[in-house]
């Protein structure tokens, strides 16, 4: 099982941007597909998951409104979009995905059984 972040870059404040995670080794309908990320000198920190059956998405309260999560099945992705970006979403992102029959808190991390390398977004003031 493989996931890998894409998509990171420079950033201007207000500015958007969008993540992309690919996935191989397990099908997007059998995972829950989750993006965390992690500042400098902070800890991980969970940002989004969309369920395995698509119609469910979930957001930490801080980010609703400006990120959206979404996936294309066929492509194995998931996407996070990235609106109206502050300085403070400057971060390593990271994809990850938990077993849908066992997950309870989905913004924990340890639920989360395969992760990918994360991406780099900064956003410049």
């Amino acid at each position: 099982v493989q996931l890998q972040a894409s998509g990171g870059g420079w950033v201007q404040a207000g500015g958007s941007t969008r993540l992309s995670c690919v996935v191989s080794g397990l099908s997007l309908d059998t995972y829950e597909i989750g993006w965390f990320r992690q500042a400098p000198g902070k800890e991980r920190e969970w940002v989004s998951t969309i369920s395995s059956t698509g119609d469910s998405t979930y957001y930490a309260d801080s980010l609703k409104g400006r990120f959206s999560i979404s996936r294309d099945i066929e492509k194995n992705m998931v996407y996070l979009q990235m609106n109206r970006l502050k300085s403070e979403d400057t971060a390593v992102y990271y994809c990850a995905g938990a077993n849908p029959w066992t997950v309870v808190l989905r913004h924990e991390a340890y639920e989360y059984d395969h992760w990918g390398r994360g991406t780099q977004v900064t956003v410049s003031s």
